[in-house]
């Protein structure tokens, strides 16, 4: 099940309802018919989903063959350009023109003359719809004229914290089923961020998953996919449940997998600070400063927090700020720098 009208599911699919729209997370558009959209950033394949959403949202499919134009910046000349961004629909109230890799128009003065007349004054009837992505560092005035006039919306790229509530969030809305945490995270533990690859597995899931409404790490386990010997949010959890012992033996582990001794420090850093936002000013206050896609872990780490005096959160902050630095500048192993930490946590742990 996809959010196009044209494609289908795979023969022997589960039968849940797609009901996840991509245009829900962008208000801007999720009401807006016609006229242009513009969609850049890095992230092509939320950005992608949104481009068809907004394709289905426009297009009557027994029109459908008449009202649609997919372009490409990169090939299309500026007299093609124009001509069909000046065709009106035929029997349909809305021609939608998609218009991928805008970025492509950038060199020919005309071809950007031509685009930004329309996206100024877009014909009657026209859903013009371009992707782009702009050159890393690019000031042009030209990207910057179609981010002041059209409806305009970047996607940045996922970051990896966010990984597993976007995992559990799809196979809410577009299948049905919960997913638990372990599982979210195993899965993006294994697979990284490179959410179209993670969009296949979880569709993969939800076809093994059946008429069940639940997915649990035994699921991912079961359905194929290779998962790391060690979690690296679950690591991160051990640390703040104070087994300390157990997550010492688990460092090089993490480490041969390919995770690395600052990456590592920087996700510790995360998880003490927000344990110190709950000691200090509540579970509200860090409620309040979680993003949208991690609010799951509010609850965790609430419990999480009763575990450590605020000195000790303290201790461990600095300590983390002192590895980092010598992660930076030292010869020695990573394994090094991070086991000195935990023995240094075990220590005080032992003291009080």
């Amino acid at each position: 099940l996809t959010e196009s009208g044209t494609d289908h599911a795979p023969r022997g699919a589960p039968q849940r309802p797609a009901t996840m729209n991509p245009l829900s997370e962008h208000p801007g558009l999720a009401k807006a018919r016609g006229g242009v959209f513009y969609l850049h950033g890095e992230d092509d394949f939320r950005k992608e989903e949104v481009v068809r959403a907004l394709v289905d949202a426009h297009l009557d499919p027994a029109t459908r063959d008449f009202n649609f134009d997919p372009l490409r910046g990169s090939e299309v000349d500026a007299e093609t350009l124009a001509s069909v961004l000046g065709t009106p629909p035929m029997m349909a109230e809305w021609r939608v023109v998609v218009l991928r890799e805008v970025e492509g128009l950038a060199g020919s003065a005309r071809a950007r003359d031509i685009l930004l007349a329309n996206v100024a004054r877009p014909a009657p009837g026209l859903a013009l719809i371009l992707s782009c992505r702009v050159p890393e560092g690019s000031k042009a005035k030209f990207y910057q004229d179609l981010q002041r006039t059209a409806r305009s919306v970047e996607f940045r790229p996922i970051t990896p914290e966010d990984v597993p509530g976007w995992l559990m969030e799809r196979a809410r809305e577009r299948y049905g089923v919960e997913m638990e945490v372990e599982a979210a995270q195993a899965l993006a533990s294994a697979i990284g961020e490179d959410l179209g690859v993670l969009a296949q597995e979880m569709e993969k899931l939800a076809h093994y998953a059946g008429d069940r409404k639940r997915l649990s790490l035994a699921d991912v386990e079961a359905a194929g996919t290779s998962l790391p010997r060690q979690d690296r949010w679950r690591w991160f959890d051990l640390v703040g449940e104070a087994r300390l012992h157990e997550a010492l033996e688990s460092v090089g582990t993490l480490l041969a997998q390919g995770d690395t001794g600052v990456g590592l420090v920087a996700g510790l850093t995360t998880q003490f600070l927000r344990m110190g936002i709950v000691a200090e000013q509540g579970p509200g206050a860090l409620e309040a400063i979680l993003p949208t896609k991690q609010q799951f872990l509010a609850k965790r780490l609430v419990g999480q927090a009763r575990k450590w005096r605020p000195a000790e959160i303290d201790a461990a902050l600095a300590g983390l700020l002192r590895a980092d630095r010598l992660l930076k500048a030292s010869p020695l192993s990573e394994e090094h720098f991070l086991e000195e930490w935990l023995l240094t946590l075990l220590a005080r742990k032992a003291a009080a």
